[in-house]
This record gives C-alpha cells, structure tokens and sequence, in this order.
C-alpha cells in the first residue's frame, strides 16, 4: 500500500522530539531530534530479523510502525497511531520547511493532547488497552475481567549462561544452587539449545538429555517449568521443514540464523495448525505452564498462505493456537514479537532487545544484543507495562565479566516488569550473588 499524507505540525528546530514506535520488540524505540538519524538496520538480514522487512524507511525520515508522536515543543503533543491491534500502518513524518508533514500506509487515528510525552504515551496505551477489553470475545488470552494484571514471580533462564549448549545437568545443578543460595525464582526456564531443529520441538538434541526428567525435577520442588520455541520458524535443516514443505508460507523469508535460512509455518494450514497445537499441547502435559515465545515477528511476514489471510491476522491466528495447546492458564511470554499485534494475546513481552556481556553491539546496531541497545527500548518503552502485558526488559546478568554490570542492574531494578536471572549461578561473586538476591523479586502490579 502506498503512503498518503494524513497530517502535519510546526515543529520547533531546537526543541521539537519525534517519537518512533519500533515493530517489533528488538526494533529501537525512542525520541529523537529533528537533526538527528534513528537507529537503522545495520544490513538486509537485520532488517528482517529486526526491523519490519516490507516498509524500509527511508533516508531523512522519521518512522513508526503502529505509532508515532510529536512533541513540537512549544504545543501539544500529536500523536497518530493504528485504530486497534488488528491492522498496523507504517506511519511516516518528513521535513517541509518549519513543519513535519505525516503520511502512512493505512489508517490512522490522530490525537492531540497537552503535557509531556510520557503522559500522552501512557494515556494512548491505557486507552487503546481499554478499547480491547470491550471484546473480550476476539482476545481469548485477555481473560481480565478488570484489566488488572497480577504480579509475577522471578525466574531463572539458562540462556545467557548456556547458550544453545545447555543439558539437562546443567538445568539441575543450577536448580540445585537455586535452592541452596535462597533465590526467590519460583520459575524455571529451559531456553534454545534442548531441541534437535528449529521447528522440531519434540525431538531431543543428542547430548541435552531428558527434557521430561529435568521439568520433573523443577516441578517437583514446588517450582514452575518454563520453555523456548521460536514456534513459527522452521530452519532449513529442520525435519519439519523437509517432510512438510507444504506447510510453509509461500515466499516469505524469515532471514537467516543459526548458520541456516529460516522458513515461515503457515498457521492457516490444517497440517501446520495441528501440528502447533500438537506441540504446545505435548509440552503441557509434561507440566510446562510458561512458554517463552521466540522470533514471532515471523509470523506476520507477508507470503503466500493456503489462506487468503493477511499477515497480522494470520500471526493473531498462530497465537490462538498456541494458547489451544498451552491451555487457558498458561503464560505466553512473547518475544521478538510485534508489538501492536500482541495486544491481548500474550501476558509477557520482551520489550527490547536481548542483553549481552557487552555494553555496545558488534554491528553497532542497537536492535542487536548488548546492553545499550536492551537499556534505551526497555526504559522508552516502560510506558506499556500493567496497560498491555507485563514487560520482559530481558535477564539480569551481572557474573564480574558482565561489562557495566552495575548500570544494567539499575536499569532492571528501575524496571516494572518481569526479573529473571540468566547467570550460571557458581559464576556470580559476592556482590553478584547479593544482587541476585535482591533484585529477584515479583513485577509491580501497578502501571508507572
């Protein structure tokens, strides 16, 4: 769809901000001067995995994707967003002169509002929450009457201490030192590295050991068990994709990582459909409650699918049947999900970037894993936490090779969201260990 002109503002050189709203929750997110350049894809296989693929932005441009915000410094602030979750425009704003002239790719709505920024942009989320709950019927996962959202306990992941070569002892040992150090995580999570492909979900990579054993022993100590899928992916070399070919998405590319091209699951077909729910229905009867939900802006990439369904209404689908074979009471926990069309489909979104033992990204990118990439998206979007979903600013880590340990303790602490530990925990000194402790504690309840 091409982009037609839907508004514009006077903008003050010196003082004026634009607000973008990233795609998705690894695309940056902030405000920005007038002379300034956002973050932009470092290259092509970024802007897929990263950034939304088919509306590249171009140069001289401001770009939101389902929002952006003006704050024109000496006014109110305007502020132009989709109407609801179900269709998310490309919203553009470019310079004529003293003004800011706005375009996008679909409908807007337009709302002008006096304050600062964060009120406008709390305001707009609450409001948009809002509008949801009045149909409860089209978001099954909502399921809050009164638009509360309880607290959540703490966990611990195995990501940022494993990688892709977690075991099973690995799972215990840490369960163990859990237990041992008196670490409030109530949650265990079994992140990428215990399944033999990207799409085959129940089959054991040779050397992890047993899923079923290592859930059990969680279980066992009074604990919840939590997984990772990417569950619309399926890697080239997956047994998922090479027998069942059909159940993929025609064209669409979902980029290219763990050293192969990466496919998208058709959620409309009947095959693919089953066999999602099949997966998610096998994990919960091991015991499984929180399901971590990876790589999901796979999901709404445009293809052809066996159903004329476009791609955000198709990706709404694909989270239905994953909460079909999860169960009412499990908790989705999106990730690398977009945003606007997670509204009311999942309890717990990641809201930045991944975090990494690096203060700056390798690309210098900052939709890619570092700590300032997860730092400036987390905190510019702290506004959607207890309004959407709970927010997920990622794991604490803060073993003494973390660089700027300090600074992203703070910034978890800062945080409303939810706290998980993703160091091995006979990595953690003294004052690692100490922060652990303290900062392991339930998300507020209350929006900020």
């Amino acid at each position: 769809m091409s982009f037609v002109d839907v508004g514009e503002t006077r903008c003050d050189p010196e003082r004026g901000r634009v607000f973008e709203h990233g795609w998705q929750s690894w695309s940056p997110t902030g405000s920005y001067r007038l002379g300034e350049t956002p973050p932009r894809p470092a290259d092509r296989n970024i802007q897929t995995l990263c950034y939304r693929p088919e509306t590249p932005v171009p140069d001289g441009v401001f770009q939101g994707e389902g929002l952006l915000a003006v704050d024109p410094g000496d006014g109110p602030i305007q502020l132009w967003s989709a109407p609801g979750p179900q269709a998310v425009p490309s919203i553009r704003a470019r310079r004529e002169g003293g003004r800011l002239v706005v375009s996008a790719d679909g409908p807007v709505r337009h709302i002008q509002t006096d304050g600062p920024m964060d009120t406008a942009l709390r305001d707009w989320a609450a409001d948009l929450a809002a509008d949801r709950a009045a149909d409860r019927t089209a978001d099954r996962a909502a399921g809050r009457a009164t638009g509360a959202f309880p607290a959540v306990p703490p966990m611990w992941c195995t990501w940022y201490g494993y990688w892709d070569k977690v075991t099973e002892a690995d799972v215990l040992d840490n369960l163990r030192l859990v237990e041992r150090h008196g670490l409030a995580a109530d949650m265990i999570l079994v992140d990428d590295g215990y399944e033999a492909g990207i799409g085959d979900w129940l089959e054991p990579r040779p050397g992890f050991g047993s899923l079923e054993r290592a859930v059990g022993t969680v279980i066992e100590t009074g604990r919840r068990a939590g997984i990772w899928t990417a569950p619309f992916l399926a890697g080239h070399g997956s047994r998922l994709f090479q027998e069942h070919p059909d159940w993929m998405v025609g064209g669409a590319h979902a980029g290219h990582m763990w050293d192969q091209d990466l496919a998208v699951l058709d959620v409309t077909h009947p095959g693919a459909a089953a066999y999602l729910v099949d997966v998610f229905r096998a994990f919960a009867t091991l015991g499984i409650t929180h399901f971590k939900l990876d790589y999901l802006y796979a999901g709404a990439l445009p293809g052809v699918r066996h159903e004329d369904l476009d791609p955000v209404a198709a990706y709404r689908r694909g989270l239905e049947l994953i909460r079909q074979g999860a169960g009412p009471a499990a908790t989705l926990h999106g990730c690398g999900a977009p945003m606007l069309p997670s509204l009311g489909l999942v309890d717990v979104m990641r809201v930045s970037p991944d975090i990494a033992p690096t203060l700056h990204p390798r690309s210098g990118d900052i939709s890619q894993p570092s700590q300032l990439g997860a730092r400036l998206t987390g905190a510019a979007r702290e506004f959607l936490h207890a309004r959407w979903w709970v927010n997920d600013p990622d794991c604490l880590i803060v073993r003494p090779e973390v660089e700027a340990r300090a600074e992203w303790a703070a910034h978890i602490e800062a945080s409303g969201g939810l706290r998980g530990s993703s160091d091995p925990i006979m990595a953690l000194d003294a004052w690692g260990l100490e922060t652990t402790r303290r900062l392991l504690t339930p998300t507020r309840t209350d929006p900020s």
